[in-house]
């Protein structure tokens, strides 16, 4: 796939992308988060260097697209540092392999186990195995396309039960979306891709929330997400997301 030329962006979007993730890192860490959560993973600090890696993967001249998903699941960004980063994705689709420290308050029932981590993100596995279907290379995907979370952080109740940020209570979820609105206009500023897609309706109402007020138009659409908890997930994603992105004018 040939590589869009973008007379608005100069070049250097990994340099931006790799300091504004510096910068959420260190925002997110700031916040507080009370019972029912229990513990606090942040890949961007314990799992840096992978994530650094993925950020290098983008074309620096900026991307067409920007797919957006909502937190790291606990067998995929949480292990690997890399968005949806389902294991055997992140190291033989892209190449990324680095080691992975272990979070400050580890949950016992989840311990981080970077690439050595036995389990599969079905979510990752489906997202980026459609990637990998359509694309000749992971070079190739990247070269209009880039993936990335809203928010960084992993939430866990006691039973290690995973809790999503749009089940925290306001007085908690507010600062966090204002650290992760912050973020994503970084990104998209950086980027200035064409279109923004939402892997799921969350996704879809952040975008719509922190392009509102940027000046440049960025075309929002959604595709299903990928995860098993959703029922329509689990009668051939692969081909409703592909049919959704045709729809939106992102694949032919």
């Amino acid at each position: 796939m040939p590589v869009r030329p973008k007379s608005n962006v100069t070049g250097g979007v990994r340099k931006k992308l790799i300091a504004a993730a510096r910068r959420l890192s260190k925002d997110v860490d700031a916040l507080s988060f009370a019972d029912p959560v229990s513990h606090v993973y942040n890949p961007l600090d314990y799992a840096w260097k992978s994530h650094q890696a993925y950020l290098s993967k983008i074309n620096d001249q900026g991307v067409r697209i920007v797919l957006l998903g909502m937190n790291p699941g606990p067998w995929g960004m949480a292990q690997t540092g890399v968005p949806f980063g389902e294991i055997a994705a992140a190291r033989d689709w892209m190449g990324i392999n680095e080691p992975v420290k272990h979070p400050v308050n580890e949950h016992p029932k989840r311990p981080i186990q970077g690439f050595d981590c036995p389990r599969s993100e079905v979510s990752g596995r489906r997202l980026w195995g459609l990637f990998s279907e359509r694309f000749e290379s992971a070079d190739a995907f990247f070269s209009e396309h880039f993936v990335v979370n809203y928010c960084p952080l992993v939430f866990m109740e006691s039973t290690a039960r995973n809790r999503t940020p749009d089940k925290l209570p306001a007085s908690e979820r507010e600062p966090l979306d204002a650290a992760c609105d912050r973020h994503l206009k970084s990104v998209l500023k950086a980027v200035q891709p064409e279109i923004a897609i939402g892997v799921g309706a969350y996704a879809e109402k952040c975008l719509q929330r922190t392009i509102a007020d940027m000046p440049d138009e960025i075309a929002i659409a959604r595709i299903l997400h990928p995860s098993p908890a959703s029922p329509a997930a689990n009668k051939d994603w692969a081909g409703s997301a592909t049919q959704q992105l045709i729809d939106a004018g992102v694949w032919n």
